[in-house]
């Protein structure tokens, strides 16, 4: 089934090859030619569509699956009127159209049974294995009467998990809620609003995650249909006007098939028309619709290579528009989806969208997991064996979904599960950065450290107090971006935890949900910021200056003008043993001391002040002013204290700047002994957790 083809029953024209109707298709299959009182064909036409694709399939099984379902679901009616049976016929042969394998079939033919007949998952395992008991189990209801209201979500997070170990439980659940589409309209309108709602903000999401675009388009315009029927009665007759009118694509299409013949390049081209929510979407996009805008130019081809083939002649002989390229080959989407997209301009000035690919690319496009088959099946090996470690390795298995099974355990409240859900599914695309050691996280885009955070470290995180992003010291609030370097930085302190601002910066449920668990848990820190700190807490206390009971020595600095007085700059502190300079003021009746590198120094060589040299004398007592960066945290302030006191430093004063984004700064000016003693002062500071950087101050100090 075409991704990109409309809702079924549109009157759009069809261009190239023509789509198979799984609903025209679905109804000849389970009523044939005869009456519809007889369905001894339906099970010989899906397994027709099934040897299409695995010409090798042994259908015995599915015979058997069938006779099952047919005599435990006899006498049943669906609401529509039909025969309960023609509803797993009819999700069985949506998943054959799309390539799915005999066990997916199998247990799409009995995936009603245990929830709506006497059949029992004992019997579905004795009969058929315990792959298809496991399928079956995963997409089989919960009861309301064991959960009430939570019956849904519960239900869905049975099915998720399952999906964690199968996600062939997912594609049977697709397709089953794809044909209750079809046939909702028999329910009232306010059941039809209510299903449409939840494929629309839990299914569609997924579908799309799983890349099944034949799934996900098709309930696309079901829902737009039954949740905007407006707007869908609109986008229909624009299809239908358009239809009518030229056919600009074809031509490009032939034009794209004339050069590439002439370079020699194999290939298939296609015209592609859109579906009704994607004509909606461009028509919104760009106002005006052009004849172009209702399709896209397909272009399949054997190779890889061959794609890349393909890409230079179209920009070589047509006019490209560069901003509509996309290589997904190179770099596939997280949903499994490999193409290039590229817009080429044709003679008649029309813009149209090309879409290349391999017709295995094209077929993985179309039906996502479902195509690649049994995921767990190995070459020599039975589809049911399993590695030595006893966990099962699933190259279907994509970041999103482990962190969604890791979420929704810490959900145990079904509503809270539920909103989360929804929450999570909406955000549509992922990113991949890189940790420090060698491996990767996948993270929603708009992810920023504190996601990281959670999502390597765990509740661990919750003494998080900063990070490294490509290197680089950042906020907690940084977003990052795709190939991103990200190193978040723990504190010591094990009983420090988050603050309430973080959660304006996560956009991952298990981050969301471990930063609202502690805050619950610590419900002070909620009004005081940070482990009880105050969140803005204005002028901070610090410790009282060193008494002055008399005049202490400083560092002496000599000069080549011995009648000149000598200061120490108070811009860079100079020290024993810094190369400095001396800069004559007031007319040379006294020199500054300044550090070589200061900046001060060229400023005043470029008014034309000369300088003069400097030498330290023999006393090394002296004063210096130094900047501590810090992340905010309990106690901070007594550390930097303690680690001060240590060196055997005097305070002479201090100033701590209010925090932002948890970031504290702290300038001391302070009076070492013996300058010699400076690198290991800073050494100290800087070993105090919290602390990122400390250096010698470069502008004018406090009040001294």
């Amino acid at each position: 089934m075409s991704a990109e083809a409309t809702s079924p029953g549109a009157p759009i024209r069809r261009r190239g090859r023509p789509r198979i109707d799984l609903r025209r298709l679905g109804r000849a299959a389970l009523f044939g030619p005869v009456s519809r009182d007889r369905l001894p064909d339906a099970i010989a036409h899906v397994a027709e569509v099934h040897r299409v694709h695995h010409p090798d399939a042994d259908l015995s099984v599915l015979q058997r699956a069938y006779l099952l379902a047919e005599t435990s679901h006899r006498g049943q009616m669906r609401k529509s009127g039909e025969p309960f049976i023609t509803h797993p016929l009819a999700v069985t042969l949506i998943l054959a159209e799309l390539g799915a394998e005999t066990t997916t079939l199998t247990a799409s033919l009995l995936h009603d049974t245990v929830e709506d007949t006497e059949v029992t998952l004992d019997q579905v395992r004795e009969e058929f294995g315990e792959e298809v008991c496991y399928l079956v189990d995963g997409v089989t209801k919960l009861e309301k009467v064991d959960y009430g209201a939570a019956a849904e979500p519960e239900t869905f997070r049975k099915m998720l998990v399952a999906t964690g170990d199968d996600v062939r439980v997912m594609s049977i659940k697709l397709a089953d809620r794809l044909h209750n589409m079809r046939t909702l309209g028999v329910m009232r309108p306010e059941k039809q609003a209510r299903i449409a709602k939840v494929t629309r903000d839990v299914l569609i999401p997924l579908a799309e995650r799983l890349g099944v675009q034949a799934l996900k388009t098709e309930l696309e315009d079901l829902v737009f249909a039954i949740l905007h029927p407006e707007e869908y009665a609109r986008t229909d007759a624009l299809i239908t006007e358009a239809a009518d009118g030229p056919d600009p694509l074809g031509a490009t299409a032939g034009n794209v098939a004339s050069v590439l013949r002439e370079a020699g390049i194999s290939a298939e081209v296609l015209v592609r028309p859109r579906h009704f929510v994607s004509v909606h979407r461009v028509r919104i996009k760009r106002g005006e619709l052009r004849g172009s805008d209702f399709g896209r130019v397909l272009v399949l081809v054997g190779e890889d290579a061959d794609c890349y083939a393909v890409l230079g002649e179209l920009h070589t002989c047509f006019t490209p528009v560069i901003s509509e390229f996309k290589d997904f080959i190179a770099a596939p989407k997280f949903n499994l989806y490999q193409s290039l997209h590229t817009a080429v301009v044709g003679p008649d000035g029309e813009v149209a969208e090309i879409l290349i690919r391999t017709h295995r690319m094209h077929k993985v496009a179309e039906a996502g997991v479902v195509a690649l088959g049994n995921p767990y099946a190995s070459e020599g090996a039975p589809p049911t064996a399993e590695p030595a470690d006893g966990e099962r390795a699933d190259p279907t298995r994509p970041g999103w979904l482990s962190r969604l099974l890791q979420w929704q355990q810490s959900a145990p409240d079904p509503d809270t599960f539920w909103t989360t859900l929804r929450a999570d599914l909406a955000q549509d695309r992922e990113i991949t950065v890189f940790r420090t050691d060698g491996g990767t996280l996948g993270l929603p885009a708009g992810a920023s450290c504190v996601d990281a955070a959670y999502a390597q470290h765990g509740d661990a995180a919750h003494a998080c107090i900063g990070a490294r992003v490509n290197g680089r010291l950042a906020t907690l609030s940084t977003v990052l971006k795709d190939g991103d370097t990200v190193q978040p930085l723990l504190g010591e302190d094990a009983a420090s935890g988050p603050s309430p601002d973080w959660l304006d910066h996560t956009r991952t449920p298990a981050a969301r949900i471990a930063i609202t668990g502690w805050l619950d848990a610590h419900p002070q820190t909620a009004e005081t910021g940070r482990t009880g700190v105050p969140a803005d807490p204005g002028p901070q206390p610090v410790p009282p200056p060193a008494p002055r009971t008399a005049r202490a020595r400083t560092a002496t600095a000599v000069t080549e003008r011995p009648d000149a007085a000598v200061r120490l700059a108070g811009c860079c502190t100079p020290v024993p043993p810094d190369e400095v300079t001396g800069i004559p003021v007031r007319g040379g009746a006294a020199v500054t001391v300044h550090r070589l590198e200061c900046p001060a120094v060229a400023r005043m060589e470029a008014v034309g002040r000369t300088p003069v040299a400097v030498s330290w004398g023999d006393e090394q007592a002296c004063r210096v002013t130094l900047v501590a960066e810090s992340f905010g945290r309990p106690r901070l302030l007594a550390d930097l204290t303690e680690a001060i006191a240590g060196a055997d430093a005097a305070v002479i004063s201090a100033t701590v700047e209010p925090p932002t984004e948890q970031r504290v700064r702290h300038t001391y000016t302070l009076r070492l002994p013996d300058a010699a003693g400076l690198p290991a002062l800073m050494r100290a500071m800087r070993e105090v957790p919290g602390v990122y950087d400390v250096s010698r101050a470069q502008h004018p100090a406090g009040a001294l």
